[in-house]
């Protein structure tokens, strides 16, 4: 099978979308299909005239077209022009978009079918826009090393600095465990949102935590490893996630995690027992001072983490759900 996946050249950071992206590529194409891989430039989720008119010709010509939910969502005409004309556009939907609803309707009942990367997901458009044809392919999980983890415990929070993210929450929460021996790192991208980073870096400066919170820009290769090994609890409290990657990468290298009741990174850590969903109406810096200080509970999460490693999908079964739904007759 010949399939185009069309993905947006405005995101540069690395993101959970984009990652899917990449590794859904990859394992498509380990599955015998032929991917030919699309950078779409524009000012999505719109973009201007210009841009959906360069949507329209990077649609035309494939069989079967994979559009990444950022750049299709707000191009209904076309995406339904493309499928008059023969080619299967398919929507990859890692998140509903927050505005343009109408747009994104239209879109989603043009396009032959959706993809989403979660069950969270899949609901939250179907919430949305009513019954709709959608196929749930869930992130894999590369193997990984397992974590050494530090004396004193160091925790990581992975994710690009953005308010959706909420890292100033996070160094807020730290700063009133000041009497208990932790480090952290904040691992992420500072460019896509660089005013949200000043704030993060000025919180961490307000608090007197420069030696103990460190703020790295986007790390990759073995910088990342080091960090993952260091690594004893790992922190995702975004208000929003479709998946969160990040909670089965965490698992893999044996790391338990913190994240955000309603959320979808709540269903990528499943019923692992492996950390815990933290209740915004409860106080973080509890949850960290318990986690902190209590070896039952720490050595609990820790002991789920290295059970669920051995369990994650990979990516191969994330790529056959797809290539299977694309193979399948029209419904």
């Amino acid at each position: 099978m010949r399939i185009r996946f069309l993905v947006p050249g405005n995101v540069r950071h690395g993101s959970g979308g984009n990652k899917y992206n990449a590794k859904l590529a990859e394992h498509l194409t380990a599955l015998g299909a032929t991917v030919e891989t699309v950078t779409v430039d524009g000012d999505w989720p719109v973009g201007s005239a210009a841009d959906r008119k360069r949507f329209a010709k990077a649609l035309d010509g494939g069989t079967t077209v994979i559009a990444d939910g950022l750049v299709a969502s707000g191009s209904p005409d076309e995406i339904a022009g493309a499928v008059q004309a023969g080619t299967k556009v398919w929507i990859l939907s890692h998140m509903a978009l927050g505005e343009h609803h109408d747009l994104e309707a239209k879109s989603l009942a043009a396009a032959i079918g959706t993809i989403c990367p979660s069950l969270h997901s899949a609901a939250e458009l179907q919430d949305r826009h009513g019954t709709l044809d959608i196929t749930v392919a869930t992130p894999g999980a590369e193997p990984a090393d397992i974590s050494e983890g530090s004396r004193p415990k160091h925790i990581v929070a992975v994710a690009a600095l953005l308010p959706n993210k909420s890292q100033t929450i996070l160094v807020d929460a730290l700063a009133e465990l000041q009497d208990l021996p932790w480090t952290a790192a904040l691992i992420g991208s500072e460019e896509a949102d660089p005013a949200y980073a000043a704030e993060v870096r000025a919180a961490v400066v307000h608090h007197g935590l420069q030696d103990r919170i460190r703020v790295t820009g986007e790390l990759t290769g073995q910088a990342l490893q080091d960090q993952w090994r260091r690594a004893d609890l790992s922190v995702l409290i975004s208000q929003s996630e479709s998946f969160g990657m990040v909670v089965t990468e965490s698992l893999a290298h044996g790391v338990p995690v913190l994240v955000r009741q309603g959320t979808g990174a709540v269903e990528a850590l499943g019923d692992t027992g492996a950390g815990t969903a933290w209740d915004p109406g409860e106080s973080l810096a509890g949850t960290l001072r318990a986690w902190l200080m209590e070896d039952a509970l720490r050595e609990r999460w820790r002991d789920n983490a290295l059970r669920a490693r051995d369990h994650l999908p990979g990516w191969e079964s994330t790529a056959r759900t797809v290539l299977d739904a694309l193979e399948a007759p029209p419904r």
